[in-house]
């Protein structure tokens, strides 16, 4: 399986409101930008940055909560 990657976008929508932090995981950018333009038509990506450990701050994915939550119950 291949690995994932997330994307983090700034984009304007067609009605010129900017969005900012939108997160996307994806095989590529490429498919990335394909999934936000779904998601928004019209859009314009003005900014594109791949997220890594380091640059993700306190952020916690889904996965890892669930993980954490388990281990506590296990101890209960």
């Amino acid at each position: 399986m291949a690995e994932m990657t997330k994307y983090g976008f700034r984009i304007k929508t067609r009605g010129g409101m900017t969005v900012d932090n939108l997160v996307v995981q994806s095989r590529t950018r490429e498919e990335a930008e394909t999934r936000i333009r779904q998601i928004y038509q019209h859009c314009e990506i003005l900014e594109c940055n791949e997220i890594t450990a380091g640059n993700r701050g306190d952020s916690v994915d889904l996965e890892s909560m669930i993980s954490l939550i388990s281990k506590q119950d296990d101890r209960g």
